[in-house]
């Protein structure tokens, strides 16, 4: 389909299920289930949780322009497909490995595009926000991955000890991608109220476990913190029935953080301070424009919270897999790569698929260079 006619259908759909609220498009099982009845009177405890919806620790307006909010978050996406930038998308199929994930017997983390992470940690397999469809959206035409980059699926992972949703935007919460990894699932983690979905999804309620930011959990001698992120939720028009976040994952003497999407704010400091630095931080570091900057990062803030956390390495992340903004794919990738000289950390950028290993970590090689 040719971009404008896939734009104009892309935003005729938007107004219609605009338009039809209640209708079968939104009930579909793929959509999840917002929580009611005892889970939402469950939420009500967190200090999170006001007037019926979660909120960040920072005034943060979702859409703003000239500094002052102005247009609807529908109206901004309408643009935005309709107005894409130049280079959004890489011309050419960009390199991914498919390891042997059950052979992988030594700590390391595998970057699998965008914000999906294969994690090995003392003998624990975990998995964050896995999406191997092709599609970051429920409209069969929108977001599409990147040429190459749809290169697994679930039948490539083993069994998976836990694994971590960050919130439940479409980029993170994939139900294809959950339907098929569900056999493998022993326990899942994620913020409050996203188990609704997940139970729509047809997950047992009983290997769903909720948290709220600064709470903790303990599974197979790692310890899982929830963090705060500076972010909003929503798999449809409704916003901010579910918590969004980020984790810190100790053991082995090894500290990892996972920002999860979100704005530059306080919190990283905060962070850094709470758990004395890490070995390695992953942190939203593409999808930026300056109409929602307070809900993502562009590579100087993120060089910022890398400061901030006191990481030893950062791994940048939400990048390389979709295009969810209007600058160049590979934008994210030169400009953290230019930042991170008048820093103190290491930048590491594998491709996607190749291991990171804990224990050997390497800076890897630039590998977007003439892909442009």
């Amino acid at each position: 389909m040719k971009k404008w006619t896939r734009r104009m259908v892309l935003a005729g759909l938007a107004g219609t299920a605009m338009a039809g609220g209640g209708c079968a498009f939104y009930n579909s099982t793929r959509f999840g289930k917002l929580p009611e009845g005892d889970d939402l009177a469950r939420l009500a405890a967190s200090p999170h949780f006001r007037n019926g919806i979660f909120v960040n620790e920072e005034p943060t307006p979702l859409i703003v322009e000239d500094g002052k909010k102005k247009r609807s978050v529908l109206s901004t996406w309408i643009s935005f497909m309709l107005g894409r930038g130049d280079r959004t998308v890489p011309s050419q199929p960009l390199p991914a490995l498919v390891p042997d994930f059950p052979a992988l017997d030594r700590d390391a983390v595998v970057w699998l595009g965008h914000s999906s992470v294969f994690i090995r940690l003392g003998g624990m397999r975990l998995l964050i926000d896995p999406v191997f469809s092709r599609h970051a959206s429920p409209l069969p035409v929108a977001m599409e991955a990147f040429p190459g980059t749809d290169a697994y699926s679930a039948a490539d992972f083993p069994d998976i000890d836990i694994l971590l949703i960050s919130h439940d935007h479409w980029d993170h919460l994939d139900y294809p991608t959950m339907s098929a990894l569900a056999p493998k699932v022993k326990s899942i983690l994620c913020p409050l109220g996203v188990g609704s979905h997940l139970v729509r999804f047809g997950f047992p309620r009983g290997i769903i476990e909720e948290g709220d930011w600064g709470q903790c959990v303990r599974r197979g001698g790692l310890a899982v913190h929830f963090t705060t992120s500076r972010h909003f939720s929503g798999r449809t028009f409704t916003r901010n029935r579910t918590l969004w976040g980020g984790f810190v994952i100790e053991g082995q003497g090894k500290k990892i953080f996972f920002s999860g999407d979100g704005g530059y704010g306080r919190h990283f400091a905060r962070i850094g301070e709470e758990f004395g630095g890490f070995d390695l931080a992953m942190l939203d570091t593409g999808q930026y424009n300056p109409e929602w900057r307070h809900v993502h990062m562009d590579p100087d803030e993120a060089a910022a919270a890398a400061d901030d956390v006191r990481c030893r390495m950062l791994l940048p992340v939400h990048i390389g897999k979709f295009c969810l903004s209007y600058h160049p794919w590979d934008d994210p990738f030169k400009r953290i790569a230019a930042a991170a000289p008048l820093h103190g950390w290491t930048l590491t950028t594998p491709r996607m698929g190749e291991p990171l290993l804990l224990d050997a970590p390497s800076s890897f090689s630039p590998w977007w260079h003439g892909l442009a």
